[in-house]
């Protein structure tokens, strides 16, 4: 039997979920939607368990904006669940469907008329004193930031097992090439074509010298150490996993296997890029 995940936006999504819901089961597909949302839009009959939602799913429909595709990415990746978006945000770069499209574009997703976008994703792994060690994925960035105002950190950063500078920023940045546009773009880091596997370096708000961001290929390692005596914010695509304390060190690398998108047709990432930031035509 043909089975299919919704995650949808808590506060936005209650609608979409329901008609998604009703066309789904109209088909004859299994539904599930992972526990805590289903609760909150009101669809508790299709609750399922977090930690077992994606086994076994076709596909999984993501309703919201570019943060709830990243949350549904996060449930489903390890188990290479494709993710169809459904935008009801602002930007939607992630996003394959506005939502006139909805059951147009379920049908199609259900018939198999669609093409499988593959995205590199971060492994993040944190060895800490005080936070839960332990290994984590992210589509978009990990963020490591000041927690204290008027205060820099002081990260320590090693590439491929070599110490090679220390960064006194408000913080600094591990993007994907899909995060590239996010915040990374916001700290003045280069924009890079999703199809690529590298790793961006984008130190926040720098006070030295070498403020410059670096691309690296997608088989090097980034090991940050917390030098400085204030405590570090980790931050992996939009979530605050926790605080770093002095000695603890996370380690970036690219992940063991990537996100995977849904999409009706050829993406041009460019005109994506034009439309978004209303790049004028001459």
């Amino acid at each position: 039997m043909t089975a299919v995940g919704i995650v949808p936006h808590p506060q936005r999504a209650a609608a979409y979920a329901g008609r998604a819901a009703r066309f789904l089961q109209e088909q004859g597909v299994e539904v599930r939607i992972p526990a805590p949302y289903a609760e909150a839009i009101g669809l508790p009959e299709l609750a399922h368990d977090v930690e077992t939602f994606a086994a076994g799913l076709d596909f999984v429909v993501s309703l919201g904006g570019d943060g709830t595709m990243l949350r549904t990415v996060d449930l489903v990746a390890p188990e290479g669940v494709p993710v169809l978006g459904v935008n009801l945000g602002q930007m939607g770069f992630l996003t394959e469907l506005e939502p006139a499209q909805l059951e147009e574009g379920l049908r199609r997703a259900l018939a198999g008329d669609c093409e499988i976008s593959e995205r590199m994703v971060l492994a993040v792994v944190v060895d800490s004193e005080g936070l839960a060690s332990g290994k984590w994925l992210a589509l978009n960035e990990a963020v490591l930031e000041k927690c204290s105002s008027g205060h820099l950190v002081r990260l320590a950063v090693s590439i491929n097992g070599k110490f090679f500078t220390t960064y006194a920023a408000d913080g600094v940045i591990v993007a994907t090439p899909t995060g590239s546009t996010a915040y990374n773009f916001s700290a003045q880091g280069p924009i890079v074509s999703p199809g690529h596997r590298c790793l961006i370096l984008t130190p926040i708000s720098p006070h030295m010298l070498f403020h410059r961001s670096l691309v690296l290929g997608p088989e090097e390692e980034l090991e940050f150490e917390v030098t400085s005596q204030l405590p570090v914010g980790l931050v992996l695509d939009g979530r605050e996993v926790g605080r770093l304390s002095p000695g603890d060190s996370v380690t970036a690398t690219q992940g063991p296997r990537p996100a995977r998108l849904m999409t009706f047709h050829p993406r041009d990432f460019h005109q994506v890029l034009k439309a978004k930031f209303g790049l004028a035509d001459r």
